[in-house]
């Protein structure tokens, strides 16, 4: 079994910033509840507020999987949908060396 650490950045239109991090807050919660989540932390980006990153730890692919599937995942989706000023990126990261 191989870990996995995950890197996504959510890009929030300004007026609507307050709405997707409640949105990225509430996602998190019940994330960190998840069987196959290790660690799974909400940051706003310092030098462009607006833009949230999730910093993510999984138990392996599949639990990022079963991550993406869940309701609470469906649902910070719906409440930032027209939002977002760009797409949300994600990125499973490899180790380098």
């Amino acid at each position: 079994m191989s870990e996995l650490q995950v890197v996504a950045t959510i890009p929030a239109e300004p007026e609507a910033a307050d709405q997707v991090r409640e949105a990225l807050l509430t996602l998190a919660a019940a994330t960190r509840e998840e069987e196959g989540c290790l660690a799974y932390d909400l940051f706003e980006s310092g030098s462009t507020p607006g833009t949230f990153i999730t910093v993510e730890r999984w138990t392996d692919p599949a639990a990022l999987d079963a991550h993406m599937a869940t309701p609470h995942v469906a649902a910070a989706f719906g409440a930032a949908e027209g939002a977002l000023s760009g797409e949300v990126a994600i990125h499973p990261l490899q180790p380098v060396g």
